[in-house]
């Protein structure tokens, strides 16, 4: 009964959607409402929450998915999902967060439409975020190729796993961005997406040997759309293009000057490593994230940039059963300047520097965002919090210090714990006059009744202090029921 209960915490507790069994329609209800003491929502509550929860205080949301899922004793599986929400306050009162098919046979997958698809190596519910593709924005609809899976490598008797995917998809942020810039900043409609992965991972699994180690490669672009800036226009956009993208080349000569010099499109990825010591009571892992926005980041001139963390899985202790701590930097961005000319003959050094995370220039002012939100680590302030409808990242020098803690109380309660303190610099191009260091707590209660075991019952409290979110504390409640339609 113990593990029954464990079991079922954990599944609901997700917020993602996933086939939990064979050939099943399973649906999930949710409704929740959070106020707090000031017009905004506590950062924690509304940030790494798909872009579901609203800013503003006092919002609340109803939402309802269906999915179904399909395998034949082939190996061939199929399957989609639909997921509404209706929420308040708005632009849109009600959207649609998840549409989207998926097949696959052995390893392979491919799924059109957009999935709450969380791929990151970091823990889903404790870290603070991946810094290329969090789940802190809505899923982008795109076209996704996956193995999505550790699948081993053939001729290395299983000593060797990969998995890895090519992806283009399509943002549909565009009556969103005109609302809230009203008019008075330029934006690109219709932006294009690309982005692929590979990562390799060491793992004895007939042994008890206790290391594990991943290595993994992430680039991401935007590229083409169109911009209401009469200066920028049509973007490139033909397969040819496409090909410069998936490349990382330069511009032809109907792309902006930037892009000619540079690369078409605005690009940025990440190194990323994680190494794990399994033993029989914990696990601990320690991994490291480098991000990088453009070459100066590619060959590693930025460093020590990037998202640092160590986490402990703890078996048979389920008071505290997972611990992470994660320390991110992104002061350094390869220096302050960046010169696009730049003779080496006569001044020594690498030539990038001031490398503006998340952000773009003239061709994609919303940066690394959808529904001005950030796709990556929320720490870096989205534009979401911009008062004045700009839609730039206007804090992305952060220097901070993440703890998250989860574990259960009883069979029918567990917990899950986060708190942040951030050292926030402001950008390069526009720094802040004074440090704001801010810190952001949170804490979440699940519930599962016994009797109700297809019910679970949530409450959250959060509190913000210090200069760049202000002084604020918030609490919400929830409650989701989960069941299958058809077997």
């Amino acid at each position: 009964m113990i593990m029954k209960n464990i079991y079922i915490i954990l599944v609901l507790s997700f917020s993602n959607l996933c086939f939990s069994q064979e050939n099943t329609t399973e649906y999930r209800f949710e409704a929740a409402g959070a106020t707090s003491t000031t017009s905004k929502t506590p950062f924690w509550m509304t940030n790494n929450s798909y872009g579901i929860v609203p800013l503003e205080s006092g919002n609340g949301y109803l939402r309802l998915c269906v999915l179904h899922h399909q395998m034949s004793e082939s190996n061939f599986r199929w399957g989609g999902g639909i997921d509404i929400i209706s929420s308040m306050p708005r632009y849109r009162n009600v959207y649609v967060q998840q549409l989207f098919i998926e097949a696959g046979y052995k390893a392979l997958n491919i799924r059109i439409g957009s999935k709450e698809n969380y791929t990151s190596l970091w823990n889903r519910d404790l870290s603070s975020g991946d810094m290329v593709i969090s789940k802190n924005a809505r899923p982008i609809p795109e076209i996704d190729i996956s193995v999505p899976r550790f699948t081993d490598v053939p001729l290395t008797k299983g000593l060797l796993q990969y998995k890895g995917n090519f992806a283009l998809g399509r943002s549909f942020d565009n009556a969103y961005l005109e609302d809230f810039t009203k008019g008075k900043e330029y934006f690109t409609r219709n932006i294009l997406w690309h982005h692929k992965s590979l990562y390799v991972r060491f793992s004895d699994k007939k042994t008890d040997f206790p290391l594990t180690a991943i290595l993994g490669v992430r680039h991401y672009a935007q590229w083409a759309g169109i911009s209401n800036n009469p200066d920028i226009g049509v973007q490139p956009h033909s397969v040819k293009d496409f090909l410069r993208v998936i490349a990382g080349k330069s511009g032809g000569s109907d792309a902006t000057i930037s892009d000619q010099i540079n690369i078409l499109g605005n690009h940025f990825g990440s190194y990323e490593i994680k190494i794990g010591y399994l033993t029989k009571p914990v696990d601990f892992y320690l991994y490291k994230q480098h991000y990088f926005d453009d070459v100066s980041g590619v060959e590693l001139y930025n460093f020590p940039d990037g998202l640092y963390g160590f986490q402990a899985d703890i078996k048979d202790f389920s008071i505290i059963n997972k611990i992470v701590l994660e320390y991110l930097f992104t002061l350094d961005q390869s220096g302050p300047f960046h010169h696009i000319i730049y003779d080496h003959s006569v001044y020594p050094g690498y030539g990038g520097g001031g490398d503006n995370y998340y952000n773009n220039g003239v061709e994609y002012p919303t940066g690394v965002s959808y529904f001005n939100r950030a796709i990556g680590n929320p720490l870096l302030t989205s534009p979401i919090y911009n008062e004045n409808g700009k839609l730039s990242f206007h804090n992305n020098r952060v220097k901070a210090i993440h703890l998250g803690i989860s574990g259960y109380l009883s069979n029918q309660f567990s917990y899950r714990l986060l708190a942040t303190h951030t050292d926030n610099r402001g950008t390069v191009e526009a720094p802040f006059l004074e440090k704001k260091k801010t810190c952001m707590f949170f804490a979440k209660l699940s519930y599962c009744h016994p009797r109700l075991e297809d019910w679970l019952f949530g409450c959250e409290i959060a509190a913000d202090f210090g200069t760049l979110y202000g002084n604020n504390r918030g609490i919400s409640f929830s409650i989701s029921k989960t069941g299958i339609l058809k077997r």
